[in-house]
């Protein structure tokens, strides 16, 4: 029998795929990873979290100073307008810095990058281009890619994926976003910021769904404010493209009159599915289940030996860092090591204006397993949130009524994605909610509406 060209193949350089790739090389692994991108980072890098990141923080920057936010500060500007051009620019910049970070230090950790799409032709070989690889352990971190609607062709032009609308040349001047989670939201909020009027077409009966209900609601108010357009409990039956304008198709989730709606651009956000396509899964012996994920242990181990998977691919939140973590974790364990991830304390984070952001249970949730104890603050009540004139929004914490356990936090803030670090790393050790009300926190900062939430758990906050 030949030798193994490696002891650990990553198929996939997303933030799973590269962090394992990396962590197995530092553990003395000699490691590969397979990517056909032109560029290391997957999705999140190169056309997901960070351009979209990249336009979502300049354009607040532009509405804050056409909505008169700025003004209201004291920062008048007589005259400004819109560079698109530069705008996109240093969002490319920023993919191509730190995709580069990644190649240098695929580099420096001596992993070899083997360019292409990767096939199984065993359960320990597969077919890279005309090259075939043998490996000792195998990691599936090949990520996911845009859910399609059925009937719906994505022409990354006038109807387009969240890749495509990172990319308009113009500002549209009605967008309609199919989906009102997470992407929908944020790349909506671009382009409304920017100028445009934008329609969320929304299934359920309320945007994002998984999230805490009250926090739910509370954002759809609040983005409806910024001038967002919300079509609840409506379906899509259609979309068609004729002169430049797509014709939307529209009735009620639950049956209805149907109506039509005209748009520039329609963003299709209804999800993301695995991507197992192309990798000759029944070679290696693997089967996806009813969802197209790779199942695996507690460990990450596939059913067969000496494969794994990680990241979208595998079951669980499609997040980069839950990719990330889990990218850390199977490298630990191949290397002989006990890497572990608490899928329990994974943050979700909205990165619209302001922020929204949970970690651990809903407060529905955490009613069905028992009785619970919440606490709120708002972030009117909050004296850095007050000075910087960002008055929308709580913190919600959910404690065990028996306990005290830490069970959930949920913030709509300007920098809830920052806050909820701390929430998360309370709920890591077990935390309960006297523990953070009794942690000192620095004054002024938004983190201490978690300490107030915390304490209006015994109906005991300061500020309200």
């Amino acid at each position: 029998m030949a030798d193994y060209d490696f002891d650990v193949l990553v198929i996939g350089a997303g933030p799973g795929g590269y962090v394992a790739a990396i962590r197995a090389a530092q553990l003395g692994l000699k490691t590969g990873c397979v990517e056909s991108r032109e560029t290391l980072g997957g999705t999140c890098l190169n056309v997901g979290c960070i351009p979209s990141k990249a336009m979502l923080h300049a354009s607040e920057f532009y509405d804050h100073a056409a909505n008169g936010a700025m003004a209201k500060m004291g920062v008048k500007i007589d005259k400004m307008s819109l560079d698109l051009d530069t705008m996109h620019g240093q969002r490319k910049d920023a993919v191509k810095q730190l995709t580069g970070g990644i190649e240098f230090l695929f580099k420096k950790n001596k992993v070899e990058w083997l360019k292409g799409h990767a096939a199984f032709t065993a359960a320990d070989t597969v077919q890279v281009g005309d090259r075939s690889v043998r490996a000792k352990n195998i990691v599936i971190a090949t990520g996911s890619s845009v859910t399609p609607l059925p009937g719906v062709t994505i022409d990354e032009k006038i109807v387009v994926s969240s890749t495509g609308a990172l990319e308009l040349a113009k500002v549209p001047g009605h967008m309609v976003v199919i989906g009102g989670g997470v992407i929908g939201l944020e790349l909506g909020s671009v382009w409304r910021r920017l100028g445009a009027k934008v329609t969320v077409v929304e299934f359920l009966d309320q945007i994002l769904p998984g999230f805490d209900g009250e926090v739910r609601k509370e954002s759809n108010k609040i983005l409806k404010k910024q001038g967002l357009e919300f079509k609840l409990s409506t379906k899509v039956t259609g979309v068609t493209v004729k002169g430049g304008k797509a014709i939307l198709t529209v009735e009620p989730a639950k049956g209805g009159d149907a109506e039509a709606i005209e748009a520039d651009t329609v963003l299709v956000s209804i999800g993301r599915k695995p991507n197992t396509d192309g990798l000759a899964l029944d070679k290696a012996g693997l089967s996806t289940n009813q969802r197209g994920q790779v199942e695996i242990d507690h460990d990450f181990r596939t059913a067969v030996p000496g494969i794994w998977a990680i990241g979208d691919v595998a079951p669980g939140p499609m997040l980069a860092h839950k990719a990330e973590d889990e990218g850390i974790a199977v490298a630990e364990n191949i290397a002989g090591q006990h890497g572990i991830v608490n899928h329990d304390v994974i943050p979700s984070v909205v990165y619209t204006w302001p922020e929204i952001a949970g970690v651990g249970l809903t407060e529905e949730a955490a009613k069905e397993r028992g009785e619970v104890k919440v606490g709120k603050f708002p972030m009117m009540a909050n004296s850095r949130a007050k000075t910087n004139h960002e008055p929308d929004g709580f913190v919600k914490v959910i404690a065990d009524a028996k306990t005290d356990r830490v069970l959930g936090v949920w913030c709509i803030a300007s920098v809830a994605g920052t806050m909820i670090a701390q929430a998360a790393q309370a709920m890591e050790f077990g935390a309960t909610s006297e523990d953070i009300a009794y942690t000192c926190h620095a004054h002024p900062t938004h983190s201490e509406a978690i300490k107030e939430a915390a304490m209006a758990v015994t109906g005991k906050p300061i500020h309200i």
